[in-house]
């Protein structure tokens, strides 16, 4: 009994020295350097309509246990006195807010953020570690993160850089020089940091730049090339991670219908990625996991699939399921649907949700219109079905293409196609025949802002409708295509999208164009909020019964 009582001590001794560096470990205060341009600053963003975002609801609040050090602009650059709590600066909105809230959800150590950004700088001249000209911020940062650095010294406070956030790239790729560069330069620029402030292994996470709007599509081409730099850093070195932004919101603004910068939904969602990035690379981001429901399809019976596919409205950017309890059935579609089974890649595959029931699907607390669509088959008699989602919505129709465009990494159609088979494949193993029902697909919101993308939305809808036909050899592939009120500006409308796409269904008896052209109100151009994603998904499943 001796000996046992003995063992036994010595084995939580044994635990509770294991436990104390851990414990001490968590009052290190982990320091993160943000640093880039304009969507990095948070520009075109607005602290008060953060309340308007119900995920993100307190994120403007002031954060007291989180210190904060700042040099924000160019010409007049807002700084802080010291360290100070992490808030917003100029009444705008930048990626530390959320950041640092995922954080907390995530880790128990104290946490601390140096930020050095300005609108409309380059890596190839003030970012420069080597010829640092224009508005000098290479030195101007460094200084600034060693005296943040020092000054926690001096406090006795314990700490540890742990990560650099960056976010640049948008004036290099109007240089021919810089963007040809840019890989080169960018790690330069991490090797300087590295060394310049003592760290060797210093974690970098890397933005992707704004590839969503009007500046996206206008800039396909020079932005792919800064995109094929950043990667090639991030192949070369695993400590350094690219994070996807493309997905993203981004401010609806202006006649022409869209801007280059994320806006304040946007940049409440930037941050988030970034302390994803980071989770993830670190290990310990455990994702919740949805349950996967009894299989409700009775043996060896016949499964319609239908599969979604689009940008942003099927993707329900704007759709937030707090906002389904003031709508009418909202209840009842924030629940899980046991009876339909659904699974989604979102993002272009940022997101990922396996064999799961339908239900809320989207990042940030979002969800797409298959809910309201998915209930309505149900309460029209149609059984039984199961639905697939793909979507992006940083993407346009010719990304869909399988020719796609000079910027090879937005193309999406390998893995669109693929994602179509893998669906059929999958209920298939579960001893069903599979009738591949329709393609539901809402067409392209951004390319309607922008005229040549407008011009050739009709062109490139009938050449992916063609191909998938081809390659799922199923020449008779039904395809529904809503397609909602493009905008009205005086230059755009001179070109009929809804004529277009109307003429090419009335020459193929398998396209069902849906003319969603009056939505319930609606605060944004574009962008549906839930009560127009509802009402969507209501108005595809009215479509697909009628056709049955």
């Amino acid at each position: 009994m001796v000996t046992v009582c003995r063992v036994v001590s010595f084995l939580l001794l044994v635990l509770l020295a294991a436990r104390l560096p851990a414990q001490e470990d968590d009052k290190v205060v982990r320091v993160f350097v943000f640093a880039g341009q304009s969507n990095m600053v948070g520009s075109d963003s607005k602290v008060a309509d953060v309340e308007r975002f119900p995920p993100f609801a307190d994120a403007a609040k002031k954060l007291p246990q989180v210190r904060f050090r700042y040099v924000i602009g160019r010409e007049q650059k807002h700084r802080s006195e010291g360290w100070v709590p992490l808030q917003p600066v100029d009444g705008v909105v930048g990626p530390e807010l959320t950041f640092a809230r995922e954080w907390q959800r995530h880790r128990k150590a104290p946490l601390a953020i140096v930020k050095v950004a300005a609108g409309g700088t380059s890596l190839g001249t003030d970012w420069n570690p080597d010829q640092p000209s224009g508005f000098q911020l290479y030195p101007l940062a460094l200084a600034t993160v060693r005296e943040a650095l020092a000054d926690l010294d001096a406090k006795k406070v314990k700490w540890r850089l742990e990560g650099f956030c960056w976010h640049q790239g948008e004036n290099d790729m109007f240089d021919e020089a810089f963007r040809r560069d840019y890989g080169k330069n960018l790690a330069n620029f991490i090797a300087c940091w590295r060394r310049d402030l003592k760290a060797p292994k210093l974690r970098f996470f890397v933005g992707e730049l704004c590839t969503k709007t009007v500046w996206g599509m206008d800039h396909r081409v020079p932005m792919h090339g800064i995109e094929l730099g950043q990667r090639a850093v991030v192949a070369q070195d695993p400590l350094v991670h690219y994070v996807p932004t493309s997905h993203i919101a981004v401010e609806i603004g202006g006649d022409a219908g869209l801007h280059y910068h994320y806006g304040t939904l946007g940049q409440l969602e930037h941050g988030v990625n970034y302390a994803h990035a980071y989770l993830a690379a670190t290990g310990g981001f455990p994702r919740p996991a949805r349950p996967v429901p009894p299989w409700p399809y009775a043996a060896r019976s016949t499964v319609d699939l239908y599969v979604l596919t689009g940008h942003r409205n099927m993707e329900g950017e704007r759709a937030f399921v707090q906002d389904l309890a003031a709508l009418p059935s909202g209840g009842m579609l924030a629940k899980s649907q046991e009876g339909i089974a659904f699974w989604c890649v979102t993002g272009g595959g940022v997101h990922r949700i396996s064999l799961a029931a339908l239900g809320q699907s989207g990042l940030y607390d979002t969800f797409g219109p298959e809910v309201s669509f998915g209930r309505a088959l149900t309460k029209g008699g149609h059984a039984p079905f199961t639905l697939a989602k793909f979507t992006h919505s940083g993407a346009q129709i010719v990304d869909f293409t399988p020719t796609g465009s000079e910027a090879a990494t937005r193309n999406l159609y390998p893995a669109w196609l693929e994602f179509v088979r893998a669906s059929i494949a999958g209920i298939e193993q579960k001893g069903h025949t599979v009738r591949l029902a329709g393609i539901v697909y809402h067409l392209g919101e951004n390319d309607m802002a922008w005229h040549p993308h407008r011009q050739q939305a009709a062109l490139w809808l009938a050449e992916w409708i063609a191909a998938s036909r081809r390659d799922l050899a199923l020449p008779n592939l039904r395809w529904f295509v809503s397609q909602q009120a493009p905008p009205d500006h005086a230059d755009l409308k001179k070109i009929d999208v809804v004529a277009a796409v109307r003429k090419l269904a009335a020459t193929d008896k398998n396209l069902v164009h849906i003319e969603v052209l009056q939505p319930p109100p609606q605060r944004e151009a574009l962008v549906f909020d839930a009560a127009g994603i509802v009402w969507l998904g209501e108005q595809l499943a009215a479509a697909v019964l009628k056709k049955k």
